[in-house]
């Protein structure tokens, strides 16, 4: 066989495999159940469909506070290993110990950030709907 005539047949199979398992779930379009996950997904969450703009920032500002948070508190209990773990060096204890405060510090600041970014946002969406 030639090399053109190899090609043209690995190309129909592979179209064939393509488009064949397509044309056999018609009945059950993958797209459409995608979709009904998705709406689920959204409806489960309290997203409608038509969201107004401080609304998704005031979401977005959450969540990466949220995160945030998460990932301080992590890192106050990585401190905390750090101290119960530092067997009486106290290079070690120093540096958990400053580790513990800075991740103290960053929670406060994250919080007042979290209180202060809802008070804002929840003031411009009053002055919108008003």
């Amino acid at each position: 066989m030639t090399r053109k005539l190899k090609f043209l047949l690995t190309s129909i199979a592979s179209t064939g495999s393509v488009t064949l398992p397509l044309a056999v779930m018609a009945q059950d379009n993958p797209y459409t159940r995608a979709q009904g996950y998705t709406e689920s997904v959204q409806s489960s969450a309290g997203v409608t469909g038509s969201q107004d703009l401080p609304t998704i920032i005031g979401r977005i500002i959450n969540v990466v506070l949220g995160f945030l948070g998460i990932l301080l508190l992590v890192l106050i209990l990585y401190a905390g290993f750090l101290w119960m773990t530092a067997g009486g060096d106290s290079g070690k204890v120093e540096k958990a110990q400053t580790m513990l405060r800075n991740a103290i510090i960053g929670l406060i600041i994250v919080v007042a950030a979290f209180a202060i970014s809802n008070f804002v946002l929840g003031s411009i969406i009053n002055s919108v709907v008003n």
